[in-house]
């Protein structure tokens, strides 16, 4: 029998399995939370490390620990040919969950939960792919591992832990996108902007405004209190202006005044043409409210004015723009919260390779800055890995040999774990046109293109490790 048909026998006999194993890291709810001796990024990452290192070494693989921000299981001998990448903690869950999403639920071929695509279930996935690769014997002339971060969304603090000690491998790859293959991944400016105002007392007003809760995540829901105004003349505009908004909305009396709460549809702020940004459309009803001239109102209608709620590439701040390499810019206003103080918003720009800091972060901040606000922001550059190379051409391979589909070189606005790493890709284990929800509610993986993807990785593993 070839190696092909018995990695395809060995993935279709341990399904079982596999999905036990993403149900107990899905439990776990590793959010980055405050440090604590033995777990640097707080007691749920740290958790779910420990299931995946006790999950590798049950499986006969050897784990290294590296300071409980990163841990690394692997097997084979003598030099390693193979890195994998992958995370465990995992973004809050927000609103709009029909099922629990911390307990896995399988439903008409569909697993659901919180990490299931982002990261959990794919870091499994590998792991999986190793063991394949292990129990079936295959021989190997170097190593294979996988390292299993515990901060990818919340800044990538863990990686710095491992290769303090360890260097890469020659290949990389996380499995923590899409195929084909990622060999491009965006330019990232993770901007802020605020104001500052004294106690105000002009009437009507926006006496507060909140939405988001992670900059990487575009919003499906925010609220405001609007004092001096009634509830009818609130409806009505609600009424005009709702639907080509795309968002549901609610009234009722709070507070003195009215409390307006919008709904659109959240997603990951790479791709927020998938999503509905509830914090712009809200900007927009209350920028068309009949409201005082006081700083809350001038700040309310500025970001209307700059993040248009049909605007996701940065048109109205002047930076949209594209390249063929890396694809168009992406721009959202991702967290906003606005008091009698002041106000402070969070917003998160995927930029192509034409992009730089003088074309596009220095203008942005410009606009921001022309219209009252205090901004700053950190901008990291894209990462681009030539796609001609032995190593892509193999994992293209691989993905033909078991989807009977071309492989072909893509680029995502998505920021993984190799975004730094010389030569690393981005490879799976969604596949083209699935809708996983990553950072949104309803977060899916599809169990056939999960086994699916194992088949790939087995066969990656043997390729490039193998003799």
């Amino acid at each position: 029998m070839d190696t092909g048909r018995r990695i395809d026998e060995w993935t279709a006999s341990h399904v079982g399995e596999m999905k036990a194993d993403i149900a107990k890291l899905v439990s776990i709810r590793s959010v980055v939370g405050e440090a604590e001796p033995g777990a640097p990024f707080g007691k749920g990452p740290a958790a779910a490390l420990d299931k995946a290192i006790e999950m590798c070494r049950g499986m006969g693989f050897a784990v290294r620990d590296y300071d409980h921000a990163a841990a690394c299981a692997s097997f084979g001998e003598g030099e390693r040919l193979l890195d994998m990448l992958a995370h465990l903690d995992v973004v809050d869950v927000g609103e709009g969950w029909e099922t629990d999403p911390f307990e896995l639920v399988e439903r008409d071929g569909m697993l659901y939960g919180r990490g299931v695509s982002d990261d959990k279930g794919p870091l499994v996935i590998a792991l999986y792919a190793m063991r394949c690769v292990k129990e079936l014997g295959l021989p190997l002339k170097g190593s294979v591992g996988l390292i299993m971060g515990t901060d990818e969304e919340s800044g990538m603090r863990d990686l710095p832990h491992y290769f303090a000690v360890e260097k890469n491998a020659p290949n990389t790859f996380s499995p923590d996108a899409d195929f084909p293959l990622y060999n491009v991944e965006k330019g990232h400016m993770h901007g802020f902007f605020s104001a500052a105002w004294d106690e105000q007392k002009a009437l009507p007003r926006v006496e507060s405004f909140s939405g988001g809760f992670r900059f990487n995540v575009l919003p499906s829901d925010a609220e405001a209190v609007v004092l001096g105004l009634d509830e009818k003349t609130v409806r009505e505009v609600c009424e005009k202006r709702a639907a080509d908004l795309k968002v549901t909305y609610k009234t009722e009396t709070a507070g003195g005044g009215v409390k307006l709460s919008v709904s659109g549809l959240s997603c990951h702020a790479s791709v927020p043409e998938t999503g509905v940004n509830g914090i712009t459309a809200l900007a927009e009803l209350l920028a068309a409210l009949p409201l005082a001239d006081c700083p809350s109102t001038r700040a309310v209608r500025s970001i209307a004015k700059l993040f248009p709620a049909a605007d996701c590439n940065g048109a109205a701040l002047g930076v949209d723009m594209a390249d063929e390499v890396s694809g168009r810019l992406t721009m959202v206003l991702s967290i906003l919260k606005l008091d009698g103080a002041g106000v402070e918003c969070t917003l998160d720009s995927r930029m192509p390779i034409c992009a730089t800091e003088d074309n596009c972060v220095k203008p942005v901040l410009a606009k921001l800055e022309n219209e009252g606000f205090s901004a700053k922001a950190d901008f990291s550059a894209p990462h681009n890995t030539p796609g001609e190379g032995e190593f892509v051409r193999t994992l293209l391979r691989c993905y033909e040999e078991v989807t009977g589909e071309e492989g072909r070189c893509c680029y995502t606005g998505g920021g993984t774990y190799v975004h730094d790493i010389e030569g690393g890709v981005a490879f799976g284990p969604t596949f083209p046109g699935f809708e996983s929800n990553i950072h949104g509610n309803n977060e899916r993986m599809s169990v056939e293109d999960a086994l699916k993807a194992v088949r790939i990785y087995a066969r990656a593993i043997a390729a490039i490790c193998g003799k």
